[in-house]
């Protein structure tokens, strides 16, 4: 940092300035905001939410409600987390400082190996929507070109992909806002609906009441349906790269979540009130667009198709971006190889681009001789195995942030951003999350993601405890910025933390 930015970030913060390991911050706010919604607004939603309405029935806007609670949940505290210690590869970083570093490794890894396996079949998604758009085509070649562009866009300036990114979520935000104005106008028959009398619950309770295969298939499936909300950490990965973290994070996490829930919880509420859930499904393609195609609107489905190959290539396009962040972070952890922490000369973690990349290209290889959707379901089972034992990390160490927190002598009157209701809320998230995990186990459709999910976990820890990594010489080398340096311990400061852990 310059003298400069040393002051003005001395003046803002309260404290003394630390080196974010060097990467640039040209992220402005609404780039922030666009990368966590390009990130959780993937092909996923558009092509798998068929998928979880057929299983549950009408209620999966109530377990979409569910999910919205838990993002909540998640962001509050990785919001704390990352105006407190604004640092790129923010939740690995956490992991290693608050719970440990064998701990952090582990998560670090399954999380790269999950985005480097989960690009590809978004890459592949984009494939089969443009072969409908260019008869004759392969879908393997526009995944070809898909990876391609993801590939320059992510080694160029933060800039670039921050502005790219922007206007793609923005086509995938509005052609939700759209679906949901249609949807309004077909449900009070301005569009009609070919129901004189109104549709009122026809749907929603007339085939089987609103919970038709039971209860408990809404809690064996919220795995599945978290997959949909993973690109929230992404907020925090961005938090070494933001020009003004205590400002932008606060007003990303608030803003974050209130539409994600108004972007998924209120399109599929009306999505089961004007098509029978019996009807959904992924084979045909987006159940947004037969939705509206059952009502003669026959422009739907060309519509979709072009939101998916967007929303395809806009989480793809953020998934690299975090996964490149994480890589970095964990080499200036010692959990991976040391050439991956360098820079390069637009201040990007260049060598973990390149190294995440050759990944995400060893796997779309590979899925060269494997049939596309296959690949695809069972990617999506692995990924919400490996993003809900992150946003399990994310909090575990917010709950071990507080507990240093008072015993250096410090209270919740510190901090520029306090997430509400600790630790009640903490520990709601966490037990949720080991909930779904548990549920999980019960849906046979899902259990890959154990099998795959739990080796990419243990794995590097053990190898990570066999290196016996020097932390603290590390910590030194990259003048890695520590808790200890923000919130140096106070003398004389007694504390009672029962009472400052309660808000």
């Amino acid at each position: 940092m310059t003298d400069q930015v040393k002051e003005v970030h001395l003046l803002e913060t309260g404290f003394e300035s630390f080196d974010d390991g060097g990467l640039k911050r040209g992220l402005k706010d609404r780039h922030v905001m666009m990368i966590a919604l390009g990130g959780i607004i993937g092909s996923a939603f558009f092509l798998g939410t068929g998928s979880i309405v057929k299983d549950v029935g009408p209620s999966a806007f109530i377990t979409y409600a569910l999910g919205g609670l838990i993002v909540y949940l998640v962001m509050i505290a990785l919001g704390e987390l990352a105006v407190a210690i604004p640092i790129s590869g923010s939740f690995v970083t956490y992991a290693s400082e608050f719970i440990s570093p064998s701990w952090a490794a582990g998560v670090g890894w399954s999380y790269v190996f999950n985005w480097m396996a989960y690009i590809p079949a978004e890459c592949i998604a984009g494939g089969i929507i443009m072969k409908t758009f260019v008869p004759g085509t392969s879908e393997f070649m526009w995944a070809v070109l898909f990876g391609i562009v993801i590939t320059v866009v992510n080694i160029s300036h933060v800039e670039a992909f921050g502005e790219i990114e922007f206007w793609l979520s923005i086509v995938k935000v509005m052609a939700i806002v759209v679906f949901c104005v249609v949807a309004v106008l077909i449900y009070f028959n301005v569009i009609p609906n070919q129901h004189p009398a109104g549709l009122g619950t026809t749907y929603l309770t007339g085939n089987g009441g609103i919970f038709p295969n039971g209860g408990f298939v809404l809690l064996t499936t919220m795995v599945m349906l978290l997959v949909n909300f993973q690109g929230v950490e992404i907020i925090g990965l961005t938090a070494g790269e933001a020009k003004d973290p205590s400002k932008t994070i606060p007003t990303a996490v608030r803003s974050i979540t209130i539409r994600v829930i108004m972007l998924f919880m209120v399109p599929v509420f009306l999505l089961v009130t004007i098509f029978p859930w019996a009807n959904a499904g992924v084979e045909g393609g987006s159940v947004f667009a037969a939705a509206l195609e059952q009502y003669g609107l026959h422009w739907a489905a060309g519509l979709f198709s072009f939101v998916v190959l967007t929303a395809a290539l806009s989480c793809a396009n953020s998934g690299l971006y975090s996964t490149v962040r994480v890589t970095w972070a964990m080499a200036r952890e010692g959990m991976a190889p040391k050439f991956l922490g360098a820079l390069n000369k637009h201040q990007v973690p260049g060598n973990a681009a390149l190294f995440v990349i050759a990944g995400v290209w060893f796997f779309l290889a590979g899925s060269y001789f494997f049939a596309a959707s296959k690949v695809f379901v069972a990617l999506l089972s692995i990924s919400g195995f490996t993003g809900t034992i992150a946003w399990i990390s994310i909090i575990w160490s917010q709950l071990n942030f507080r507990k240093r927190l008072v015993a250096n002598g410090y209270s919740t009157k510190d901090l520029k951003y306090v997430a509400p209701g600790f630790p009640y809320l903490a520990h709601l998230g966490i037990w949720s999350m080991v909930g779904c995990l548990v549920f999980t186990a019960f849906n046979e459709s899902l259990r890959i993601g154990f099998y795959a999910g739990v080796p990419l976990l243990i794995l590097p820890i053990v190898i990570h405890k066999m290196r016996k990594v020097d932390h603290e010489l590390l910590a030194k080398l990259h003048s890695k910025v520590r808790f200890d340096d923000l919130f140096k311990p106070r003398t004389n400061c007694a504390v009672d933390y029962a009472a400052a852990e309660t808000d």
